[in-house]
């Protein structure tokens, strides 16, 4: 009888202390939300505007467990409103495999209904969904979402996902351009500094080095990307909703953020687009452009984004753990 009881008592405390634990959970979700609102809020250059309104974004559905995104950095110094960087990002739910591909600005591609023209031009004339029709003509690549990041809040967000910085080599002296002046050499970066480390372009490898230094900085940040981190998640989503425009719903970004998060998460695979030697450097009627051998790209794309060999590999790893 009065084991019946015990149980009975360890029971309905169990439930007591369940059902705490979800209350102060939602409690800290709601609060370090709203914080992260709240940084965004702080930052006085950063005015919530509306996106111009363009074609809505017809993301295709791929197969199961595979998200394509459609990263656009959004650069808010210039004034012609075209992409200053673009990329898609690549997340197998299955092999927690990430893949980033980052295809140049100038990239001379057919805009559809546009003509001939750089593939950032895209942005200008009909937002994310012409740069996804421009990305389906040329290199048949589908996507699902899609997300415009403001540049001005990639420091507040890179601080929360790596709060003791990334540790970057500098080859030489930048400062022209970016605001300030990161000297050579090795040393942990921070918000600001990763930013203008990402931006700078002027030097011999101009856009090409712009291009590598994204990809470190992407590769760097998700291998820093910790128990902390998720437990920095609701912040994140809070900073993010100010300064990033995407249809990516948030049980989408959770189920991505537990991935990542996962101690089994692969690293980061990145690819160029123009890749090596499959290119000529011209001058036509809209400027500088980089004149790609498209059916090589085409192909070198398709193959960086197959799934047969990561599933293959991860089995492998499966069985050998």
């Amino acid at each position: 009888m009065e084991s019946s009881k015990t149980s009975r008592r360890w029971l309905k405390n169990s439930c007591f202390i369940f059902a705490l634990m979800i209350v102060l959970g939602i409690v800290y979700w709601f609060y370090q939300y709203n914080s992260g609102l709240a940084m965004a809020e702080d930052d006085s250059n950063n005015e919530a505007e509306a996106v111009e309104t363009f074609e809505p974004f017809q993301g295709a559905d791929l197969q199961f467990g595979e998200i394509n995104v459609l990263l656009i950095g959004s650069d808010t110094r210039g004034d012609e409103g075209r992409s200053d960087a673009l990329m898609i990002g690549h997340y197998n739910q299955t092999t927690n495999q990430v893949k980033i591909v980052s295809i140049m600005r100038d990239t001379y591609v057919d805009i559809p209904d546009y003509g001939k023209n750089k593939i950032n031009a895209a942005f200008a004339f009909g937002g994310p969904e012409l740069v996804r029709k421009t990305i389906k003509q040329n290199f048949n690549i589908d996507v699902n979402y899609y997300a415009i990041v403001d540049f001005e809040g990639f420091p507040k967000i890179v601080d929360l996902l790596a709060p003791n910085g990334i540790d970057v080599d500098i080859p030489y002296e930048m400062s022209y351009g970016i605001g300030m002046t990161l000297f050579p050499g090795e040393q942990t970066l921070h918000g600001d500094q990763l930013l203008a480390y990402a931006r700078f372009r002027h030097d011999r490898l101009s856009d090409f080095g712009r291009v590598a230094r994204q990809q470190e900085i992407l590769t760097k940040v998700k291998e820093q990307i910790s128990f902390h981190s998720l437990m920095n998640l609701p912040k994140i989503l809070g900073v993010a909703e100010a300064y990033i425009d995407t249809n990516v719903d948030k049980k989408t970004i959770l189920a991505i953020g537990k991935g990542l998060m996962d101690g089994h998460s692969n690293g980061v695979d990145t690819l160029r687009i123009p890749v090596a030697s499959s290119f000529e450097n011209k001058h036509v009627n809209v400027g500088a452009v980089l004149d790609i051998d498209l059916e090589k790209n085409k192909s070198e794309l398709e193959k960086f984004l197959s799934t047969e060999d990561d599933i293959q590999m991860s089995k492998l790893e499966g069985v050998s753990s």
